[in-house]
């Protein structure tokens, strides 16, 4: 059988040379690297995911991630411009140009997914819609909201998650819908809202920043599927692939225990082959979507792995305060698992 063993080597030295004698890297690419910048479409303020801090420097997950992704493809964090947008706004924005991608609480559903021109990529937050409530209500379930008045945010699932819970429940209530998360929490905290409707994760960020966070009750029921992943426009397959594969790639990372502190040492002196991959010490990974070797290594030393990124913004430590929960890996009972990088 020494002839297919030639015949395997054969095609893997021609299918990586044709990988790396590619004339383009897709249109959006092409246009990110003659721009010389990534534009990221985020959320016009939720802790923890975009807000800008005391030096107007937007931080959060969905920030990082972004960041992170200029870093593969420059090496470079100042390689990114952010662009707020509402919910009502951000898949216009993007289906018009607007941005290069989102990186903004997006629930990845079917209907966004196959009718706005647009494809939701990696699943990279895990959510589920729920209700917050003053402690002097006395509520202690949803369907004790009989004839409430609700915040929600216009152009979300949230919107229509609450009318059909309501609904199936045979309980009136009024929504009062807003553009932005912010203009919500105000009019809650003013008493226009006896409850505010989205999802969990936004519901603790909004009670971090309220003046008197230990007032208000996050209700235990939740009523949906919400993972928020990437979205891009239809059509560009290497854009699809190169966004797909960033997110995993910091999942991986963080299964393979590598971290910012140590993927300079791993890279140089581990033996483990899908470390080795990841980190560029071999090249075909980085070939095949059409960056440098050490794409992901770059992005994995300046961000660190989903972990990292976890911890950081959303972690029980932060004014969040989140548990990791079904946003932990696979390995320690959560939903977070990549696809094998080989």
């Amino acid at each position: 059988m020494k002839w297919y063993g030639r015949f395997r080597a054969a095609l893997a030295a021609a299918a990586l040379t044709a990988l790396g004698t590619a004339a383009q890297a897709g249109p959006i690419m092409d246009q990110v690297r003659s721009r010389g910048t990534l534009i990221c479409g985020i959320n016009t303020g939720v802790a923890g995911f975009a807000l800008p801090d005391a030096r107007g420097v937007w931080q959060g997950l969905d920030v990082d991630l972004c960041r992170g992704l200029a870093i593969a493809i420059f090496n470079d964090a100042s390689k990114v411009r952010f662009v707020p947008l509402s919910s009502s706004t951000r898949f216009t924005a993007l289906g018009s140009g607007e941005v290069d991608v989102l990186f903004r609480t997006s629930t990845m559903t079917m209907l966004r997914d196959t009718t706005l021109g647009l494809r939701s990529l990696v699943p990279y937050f895990y959510d589920g819609h729920g209700f917050i409530v003053r402690n002097s209500l006395n509520v202690r379930q949803v369907r004790e909201l009989n004839g409430a008045t609700i915040c929600l945010i216009q152009g979300t699932t949230n919107e229509q998650v609450t009318a059909d819970y309501f609904r199936s429940v045979n309980v009136p209530f009024t929504p009062v819908v807003f553009e932005r998360t912010d203009q919500a929490a105000i009019a809650l905290q003013a008493g226009r809202c006896d409850a505010f409707g989205t999802d969990a994760s936004q519901l603790a960020a909004v009670r971090s920043t309220m003046q008197r966070p230990a007032d208000w009750t996050i209700l235990p029921e939740r009523f949906s599927k919400e993972p928020y992943g990437a979205y891009i426009r239809r059509g560009d397959d290497e854009w699809f692939d190169l966004i797909r594969w960033y997110t995993y790639a910091l999942i991986e990372a963080e299964e393979l225990g590598i971290t910012a502190a140590n993927a300079e040492e791993m890279r140089r002196t581990s033996n483990n082959a899908n470390v080795r991959r990841l980190l560029g010490a071999t090249p075909e990974l980085g070939q095949s979507i059409k960056l440098d070797a050490a794409w992901a290594y770059n992005a994995i030393r300046a961000i660190g792995n989903y972990g990292e990124l976890y911890e950081r913004t959303m972690g029980e430590r932060t004014p969040v305060g989140l548990p990791r929960g079904q946003n932990n890996l696979w390995t320690n009972g959560g939903l977070m698992y990549a696809l094998p990088m080989r």
